[in-house]
């Protein structure tokens, strides 16, 4: 009996995809819920499994091709999964089945580093969950490889150029294709400004020295900056929630809600997932979550619940050495808050000069529905709470 393998629904948001790689060809065996294809959208890599055990008879679409919610990719016929011919030549059953066993489960991501790299991944040791194979795993077996020789030929998409130089045309994922037309609708429909402020970040280091080891001991998770700078956005956003508000038309929607997004550097792209009712949650919770998004991340395994809605995001800068940057809005937000480098300056404080950790921050906000004063004010909350934190825990 002959199986449709279709797209499952896409999100209301997303209209089509794009095959990303087949893990099966005409003719082979694959067993039910065995990832088939891997379709990547703007957001996500989604993996389409098998319904049931059977034969992959016929592939309708092929890699980089555009799909839509319904439509057919494959035919399987239905029946009990059978190794290959050139396996059973080869392969004993008992080994074949053993190998399976023992084969690796890779996030999209990571196999297709894998496969682009040529590594069998058998041989990589997972630094993951249950020693799950990840993303920087992948690169230490890549970097731990001989440097290949002059005498190699090229990979297929490298194009020789003049004098031996060698150009390489990479097609853009569909994530980055999104992010970049998100970035010029941005700048198209927004009037953008930046106001800049400085924190000094000595009590919440304080903080964070006094009570790191009991805080991981009990929560198994490390207190960081991000939590502190959480509360403190979610503070002023109840103080200034014209920051929290979008445009609708001719309208001016308030939330009631504080939906914080988190930029977080992927293998694909920027993305920012969401951390839902932030006002509810603990320092812990809040280092919690972050740090689960930073691992799907790195694995390719974000959701659209993880990646939809949002009031107001914070992007990180510092983790890469920024010292200043004017971060741009993520529509349809009005505000964004951007952190930089911690760096120990001098400074003075009751008529002396004192090295203390300093921070740049920067908002940049839709100048259309908030005014410069709320804008100002509302980063200067920012800083008062973090120099002074106790007012986290009093809400003042």
């Amino acid at each position: 009996m002959s199986i449709e393998l279709r797209v499952p629904q896409l999100p209301e948001s997303v209209s089509d995809a794009t095959i990303l790689s087949w893990h099966k060809q005409p003719g082979e065996s694959v067993t039910q819920d065995e990832t088939l294809v891997d379709l990547e959208t703007d957001k996500v890599v989604l993996e389409v499994p098998a319904p049931q055990d059977g034969v992959l008879k016929e592939i309708r679409f092929k890699v980089g091709e555009t799909v839509q919610a319904e439509d057919v990719l494959a035919l399987m016929e239905a029946g009990k999964a059978a190794a290959s011919p050139a396996a059973a030549s080869s392969m004993p059953v008992e080994s074949a089945a053993a190998a399976a066993d023992e084969a690796p489960v890779l996030s999209p991501a990571v196999r297709r580093l894998v496969k682009e790299s040529g590594i069998d991944p058998a041989t990589i040791k997972g630094s993951g969950k249950n020693g799950r194979i990840v993303k920087a795993d992948v690169e230490a077996a890549i970097a731990a490889q001989p440097t290949q020789t002059a005498a190699q030929p090229a990979t297929p998409t490298a194009q020789a150029a003049s004098e031996g130089r060698i150009e390489e045309r990479v097609p853009m994922t569909r994530l980055r294709k999104r992010v970049a037309e998100r970035l010029v609708e941005a700048q198209h429909t927004a009037a953008i400004l930046t106001t800049f402020n400085e924190v000094n970040l000595q009590a919440v280091s304080n903080l964070r020295v006094t009570y790191r080891e009991s805080f991981e001991k009990k929560h198994d998770v490390r207190l960081g900056f991000m939590s502190f700078f959480v509360k403190a956005a979610v503070e002023a956003l109840k103080q200034f929630p014209i920051v929290n508000a979008t445009m609708d038309g001719d309208d001016i929607l308030y939330h009631g809600y504080f939906d914080i997004g988190i930029a977080v550097s992927s293998p694909r792209g920027l993305v920012v997932p969401i951390l839902r009712d932030a006002d509810q949650l603990s320092f812990a919770a809040i280092e919690q979550r972050i740090r689960e998004y930073g691992e799907k991340a790195k694995q390719g395994t974000l959701s659209y619940d993880d990646l939809t809605g949002g009031t107001f995001s914070i992007t990180n800068g510092g983790v890469f050495g920024s010292m200043l940057s004017t971060p741009i809005l993520n529509p349809p937000q009005s505000a964004i808050l951007g952190m930089h480098s911690i760096q120990q300056r001098a400074v003075v404080e009751k008529g002396e000069i004192v090295i203390r950790p300093m921070m740049y921050l920067a908002l940049s906000y839709d100048h259309r529905i908030i005014d410069g004063r709320d804008a100002v004010q509302f980063l200067v909350t920012i800083k008062q709470l973090l120099e002074d934190p106790s007012r986290l825990l009093l809400e003042i």
